[in-house]
């Protein structure tokens, strides 16, 4: 069978001329072309690995610490309450406590051993201690050594509170490559990647073997060495597509171009990606040792090693607490290749896998367990540093929390709203609140909690919540008649009868007291005391609205309330943190210090930024509100707030007001000791109403939580110009110094009532102020008595 003969080339015409010399100039154009801009790409890759590499190669976050706890003869603390703050920064209980942060109870206290530590003024170096208790209170403090020594006192490390992290929410503690343990990196290099001291960035072999599953049909996966993970994570998403992988290869030789392998290995052990904790990443083997095993990766045995390093391949997947099973296989896998490499010996590797993971149960976690404070911290130094720093500087922010404190403000205010829902047959969650403590003296906020669920770091009502403060506005308008002393002192009487009020602007104003009642004439103090809504309002106005208004600017408040008489019985609004300010002046002696919330800064590297000094200023005379301080004693003694016996002793002096606002809406208490200032709001944050007023609501978190941290009595310093004078409760005359009927006041000396009355016993027949109110008439402004009440008086007593 013959086939057909094939015509010759020559006579076969194309559709189109082929120009040879025409196209090779072409494609040599467009070869230079591509040339031409993979050198341009490589240079930008080369610049772009430089950047990065010089300099500051991670954004490190700031860090916030709490108070340290300074320890020292005298001081008001138990060993329950030592151990706890011990157990709060990570220490151990151990039979012999020589290492760093580890404890150990004795007969009459505790030994421990605190860590290095570089606070703001410098570092302090460990220190092995012995603390014994008595009564209460630490009445012993050593340096265990060759002989002991007795300490006037002792600080312990701060307490890491939280982190101001980038915007991708990383973390990392960074090491030098001399801090890590040989035994990890012969781990990392013998599980990911052998040839590491002698390729140059990529391994042909495993570049091969991922284009060929590419090419066949298969997912793109392997053939990435250290240094090319290193460029993944340092520089390039995670997408698997060929062009990202081309890009990894030519970086990661250029990185090996200009690196050598132990800074390489060095900024991969601190940027690898080993796990998450909430919105917080996990970077780098540092955080990672403390993030699972809560200790320094310098202290972790062979089998816990190989437990990071197993989790590198995939932190989700070989989650130990998620998935123990296969981080446990996992990890035997990476003690098996440590094995073959000769880098462990068989009995090592026997006896690390016959060990369990060993991790803890509840990480040390980096998301703040106080976001409210963390917060107001937050806007405090936004007004010094810009944002980028704040989040990549490594700054170390040491504050003023209270770790203990704070944990009894939150606690005594979610156990008090349930117990006040259950027993009002509330529904769940009805109720909000927010605390604020301070220092009384420094200005130090101490606690801030911003709602129920202190965890939550929503809506931040101890800073943000503007809610009318009701009766809490009243000491403005008392202190104000207190400082003119010619015609107010704490027995003056005011008027509680019906007022009616007319001003342009507004309708006409009638205000009511709590009770629906008028109470005639009341002594001042008396007026405060049970928080008479009529007997402040006609007060002041008579003072001057806008005058007593124009104070709180002196007094911190900068915001500024409508010029309305309703101002006065507090019909504007504030924050807590605003009327904790308010309250701190008066607390202080009429000195105002700024609240706050940062004592000082420093570089990553200990070096002094930035201090906040204490800043003091006199705005208001001692002596009135040293009157006013003894009012608002009688205001717990016996007045809105004299159920607060049932938290708290009488001998602790506290001085504190309620308020309540209308419909029963906000309910708030203020108040101070010797040495707290706290202020707690509840109520809705639908603003319809809580059905709870200042004594029955606040003032029921408050007492609980000062309950519970045992603060100091108030017993202020007595103004040189105030004079004690024993008078008549009713009618306000001076009784003899020996008369036990009478009840001691302050008096601003001159202003003190000078007609002496015969002392009579109080009996159930002696008439009081809410018997027959006109008696407390008997003195008139300035603390002269009517003739006409003395005549009253003498037939009563006689």
């Amino acid at each position: 069978m013959k086939f057909p003969s094939l015509p010759s080339l020559s006579r076969i015409k194309f559709p189109f001329s082929l120009n040879v010399k025409s196209h090779a100039r072409t494609l040599r154009l467009v070869v230079l072309l591509l040339l031409l801009g993979l050198s341009g790409y490589i240079f930008y890759l080369n610049i772009t690995i430089r950047e990065a590499f010089e300099g500051r190669r991670f954004a490190l976050p700031a860090r916030v610490y709490g108070r340290a706890l300074e320890v020292y003869p005298g001081l008001k603390l138990t060993s329950v309450q030592l151990a706890g703050e011990l157990r709060a920064l990570g220490y151990h209980e151990r039979p012999d406590p020589d290492e760093a942060a580890t404890y150990k109870y004795t007969l009459n206290g505790l030994e421990f051993t605190t860590r290095n530590f570089v606070f703001g003024d410098g570092p302090q170096a460990s220190q092995h201690l012995r603390v014994e208790f008595a009564d209460g209170k630490v009445s012993l403090l050593q340096e265990r050594g060759g002989t002991d020594v007795d300490l006037p006192i002792s600080r312990l490390e701060t307490p890491l509170i939280g982190g101001i992290y980038p915007g991708h929410n990383e973390d990392r503690e960074l090491l030098k490559l001399s801090q890590v343990p040989k035994q990890l990196i012969d781990a990392l290099v013998s599980i990911e990647d052998r040839k590491f001291y002698t390729h140059w960035g990529i391994d042909p072999r495993g570049i091969a073997r991922a284009l060929y599953k590419t090419v066949s049909g298969q997912r793109i996966e392997g053939g990435s060495t250290i240094t090319q993970q290193l460029v993944k994570n340092f520089f390039l998403t995670s997408e698997r597509t060929l062009t990202r992988k081309g890009t990894e290869v030519l970086m990661a030789l250029l990185l090996e171009m200009h690196y050598g392998k132990d800074e390489i290995l060095e900024t991969y052990l601190n940027e690898v990606f080993l796990g998450q904790d909430g919105s917080r990443a996990i970077h780098g083997f540092g955080l990672a040792s403390y993030f699972y095993f809560d200790r320094p990766l310098d202290r972790l045995e062979l089998q816990e090693i190989a437990t990071l390093v197993g989790m590198v391949k995939g932190p989700g997947l070989y989650d130990p607490r998620k998935n123990p099973e296969l981080a446990l296989k996992r990890r035997n896998v990476v003690l098996q290749e440590m094995v073959s490499l000769n880098v462990i010996t068989q009995a090592q590797f026997v006896m690390a896998r016959q060990k369990p993971l060993g991790v803890v149960l509840r990480p040390p976690t980096g998301t703040s367990p106080y976001p409210a404070f963390l917060q107001l911290v937050h806007r405090q130094l936004q007004s010094d540093y810009r944002e980028e720093d704040l989040r990549s500087e490594g700054l170390r922010i040491f504050t003023t929390l209270d770790p203990r404190i704070q944990h009894e403000a939150e606690t005594a205010l979610s156990q008090r709203l349930a117990a006040v829902e259950k027993a009002r047959r509330m529904a769940a969650n009805t109720l909000e609140g927010a605390v604020v403590v301070s220092s009384t003296q420094q200005g130090e906020i101490l606690a801030l909690v911003g709602g129920r669920e202190a965890r939550y770091a929503g809506y931040n009502r101890a800073v943000d919540a503007q809610r009318p403060i009701g009766s809490l506005a009243k000491p403005i308008v008392y202190l104000t008649a207190l400082e003119d002393p010619g015609r107010y002192t704490l027995i003056t009487p005011l008027d509680d009868s019906p007022l009616v009020w007319r001003q342009p602007g507004t309708t006409d104003w009638k205000p009511q007291n709590y009770d629906h009642k008028f109470h005639d004439q009341v002594q001042l103090r008396t007026a405060l005391a049970h928080s008479y809504n009529v007997a402040a309002a006609r007060l002041g106005i008579d003072l001057g609205v806008e005058r007593i208004l124009g104070k709180l600017p002196l007094y911190g408040i900068e915001r500024q309330p409508p010029p309305f008489a309703s101002s006065l019985l507090g019909a504007f609004e504030l924050s807590p943190i605003e009327v904790s300010q308010l309250y701190q002046t008066f607390a202080d002696g009429g000195f105002r210090t700024p609240l706050r919330a940062i004592r000082e800064i420093v570089t990553a590297d200990g070096k002094p930024l930035q201090r906040f000094p204490l800043n003091v200023e006199p705005v208001a005379p001692p002596a009135p509100v040293y009157l006013l301080t003894a009012a608002l004693q009688g205001v717990v003694r016996e007045g809105t707030a004299q159920q607060l016996v049932n938290w708290l002793p009488a001998e602790l002096n506290v001085a504190g007001k309620t308020g309540t606002t209308d419909d029963l809406r906000d309910s708030w208490f203020a108040g101070y000791t010797g040495d707290r200032v706290a202020v707690v709001w509840v109520g809705r944050d639908d603003n319809k109403p809580s059905g709870l007023t200042g004594a029955s609501g606040a003032m029921t978190v408050w007492g609980e939580m000062m309950k519970n941290i045992q603060p100091e009595p108030l017993q202020p310093v007595m103004p040189e110009d105030i004079e004690m004078v024993n008078v008549d409760p009713v009618s306000g005359l001076r009784y003899n110094e020996d008369c036990k009927a009478g009840v001691l006041l302050p008096f601003i000396r001159g202003s003190e009532p000078t007609d002496i009355s015969a002392c009579v016993f109080a009996s159930a027949d002696t008439p009081k102020a809410s018997d027959n109110p006109g008696a407390n008439a008997a003195v008139k402004p300035g603390g002269k008595q009517a003739p006409e009440q003395k005549n009253w008086l003498q037939r009563i007593f006689n």
